[in-house]
């Protein structure tokens, strides 16, 4: 089983990244394979509405086939090669970042246009980290990415949130590192239901 986790923040190294680490840790206990995707700082343009994904409905997007630095399709091949997806952003002025925004578009879009549903009954989950407030309408723009696609969203006992602004700095918060591990101790429960 693997479970890929895309983070949206442009800080590699960040809070964002600590936070997929604490529910990623957890899943490798479970010897679940991992893989953090950097999404944040990356080329990852607005969806174009070129509607080609809706023609050719290989699951894949075509409106920017010939910019080699954009990484859509890279993030669609490893979505489509994974049992859990995670996606996970930093709060920007109440919202996902803006990378995250187009991968859900670009990539909600060209999966929904394959008949086979090629994301449906994954496990996936959305982190959000936020300095004061904007965490619920970031997980729920995430959630709505994952309804349109037919997935199973696990959850905690918590939102799946965390609360930092410098590095490392969620660590403190004491709630949301014990939500964020619970959070990989129920998705790693749930993929063992369904794939183990």
């Amino acid at each position: 089983m693997k479970v890929t986790a895309f983070n949206g923040s442009p800080h590699a190294k960040g809070n964002t990244s600590i936070a997929i680490s604490l529910v990623l840790e957890e899943l490798e206990k479970e010897s679940i394979n991992t893989e953090i995707v950097q999404v944040g700082g990356q080329i990852i343009s607005p969806c174009k509405v070129c509607l080609k994904c809706r023609k050719i409905k290989d699951g894949y997007c075509h409106g920017y086939e010939n910019d080699s630095e954009d990484i859509l399709n890279y993030c669609l091949d490893k979505m489509y090669e994974s049992d859990g997806i995670i996606i996970a952003s930093p709060v920007y002025f109440g919202s996902v970042t803006p990378e995250i925004k187009a991968l859900i578009d670009r990539a909600g879009y060209a999966a929904r246009a394959m008949d086979s549903k090629p994301l449906k009954r994954k496990v996936c989950s959305g982190i959000a980290v936020v300095r004061r407030q904007g965490a619920l309408t970031t997980l729920e723009q995430i959630n709505n990415f994952f309804a349109l696609n037919e997935v199973i969203v696990p959850y905690s006992t918590y939102w799946n949130m965390a609360i930092g602004r410098e590095p490392g700095e969620i660590l403190n918060d004491k709630e949301g590192v014990s939500t964020l591990k619970n959070l990989g101790t129920n998705m790693a429960w749930l993929l063992g239901k369904l794939y183990g």
